[in-house]
This record gives C-alpha cells, structure tokens and sequence, in this order.
C-alpha cells in the first residue's frame, strides 16, 4: 500500500514539476500543472530524493559545492536572470523568508540554480540578487554547468524538468522550470516542497524548527 502510495506521489509531482516562465496569450505566466493548483501531498520525505553530489560557481565565481552544504538545512529554487515573469517573484519572495528566518534566529542555506547558465554568469547573478534585495552571507546563486547539467540534476534531484520553451518574441528568452521552493534537511535529502510565488511562510518556519531539533 506504502509502494502504491509513493508511486502516486511521483506521478503526480513529475506533472506538476513542469512550470514555469512559459507564456499565454495574455504575457502572464502560465498556472497549467502549477502545484498551487492542485491538492497534494508537498512532503516527500518518504520518497528518498537525495541530492547528487555538485560543484558549481557561486555569484562570485568562487566554488560552491553540495560539500558546502554538509550538516546544513537549505531551501533551493531554478530561476534565472532573463525571466519575464515569475522569478523576480520567486526571488523576492525567497529574500523574504530568508530576512524572516533569520528574525526568528533559525540557521539556513539558500541557494539558487540558474537554468540560464550560458548567459547568467556569476557577475550577472549577483547583479540579479542586489536588485532583489539578497543577503550573500548564507545564499549562494549557481552556474558554471551546462544546460544539460541541470536539466540531469532537477529531473534526477527534484523530478521537475527543465525545457526551453518558445518565444513570443526574438527579444524574449523563456525556459519551462520548476516554481517550487524545496528544503533539503542536513542529510543531503528533499523533504518538503512549496509553491515559490506563494510561500507559507507559517509552514516553511516550522518545517525549518523540526529539522533543527534532530
């Protein structure tokens, strides 16, 4: 029954995964298989996604690694610099619960994979995390890998893909990604997800206060 269960789960999230900066007719972003949409289980603790081993570029072209997240909670999303629509959101609503754990004095990671990495080269992402009021001390934005290299690691990691997705317009570059925040608990392990343009700030804390206490 737990096997039928998982399996249930699995399918459901690689449906849902599948968001992003694609655009309807009307500009805006579209909702179709957004989680936020659906009713369904946001934690998959049981389902065993663990994050593969990485080495990338932070937004100061220094190395950043998973070694440097050994031991410690992290939230992480996919977004990228060039987006029209919902990672400006996604950022700025990441800031947002970073200033509000850290009021409420819980120690965490953030960090943010760029799906762009052609262009979002580390002094371009920094230039993105300013704008949107970021604290560098414990938010590490990544690049320094292929395009291939992080569609592997989210469909692999996070069971969410990452496709380019066609443009309305030369002058616009869109990516199909995920819009979901997901915590990882100090073992390296995804246990929870949220809907990144309308994070439960209520539910991410206390998520982030049980993982502490193991």
């Amino acid at each position: 029954m737990k096997r039928t269960w998982q399996l249930c789960v699995i399918i459901l999230l690689m449906a849902s995964l599948i968001v992003g900066c694609s655009t309807n007719q009307s500009g805006q972003a579209s909702e179709q298989n957004n989680p936020s949409t659906h009713q369904q289980n946001t934690n998959v603790a049981d389902l065993n996604w663990k994050v593969n081993d990485f080495n990338y570029k932070d937004q100061n072209g220094k190395p950043f690694g998973l070694k440097d997240l050994k031991g410690k909670i992290w939230l992480t999303d996919f977004v990228f610099t060039r987006c029209p629509n919902v990672c400006p959101p996604m950022t700025a609503n990441m800031a947002n619960v970073q200033k509000e754990l850290k009021k409420a004095g819980l120690d965490i990671q953030f960090v943010s994979f760029s799906v762009d990495p052609e262009y979002d080269k580390p002094e371009v992402l920094k230039t993105f995390g300013e704008k949107h009021g970021v604290d560098f001390a414990n938010w590490s934005f990544l690049t320094g890998y292929t395009f291939t290299d992080i569609q592997k690691m989210a469909m692999d990691t996070f069971k969410g893909s990452i496709d380019k997705a066609k443009s309305p317009s030369p002058d616009v570059v869109l990516f199909n990604h995920p819009t979901q925040f997901f915590l990882v608990d100090q073992t390296g392990k995804v246990i929870k997800f949220y809907d990144g343009l309308k994070p439960d700030m209520k539910q991410i804390t206390q998520d982030v206060k049980q993982l502490q206490k193991k």
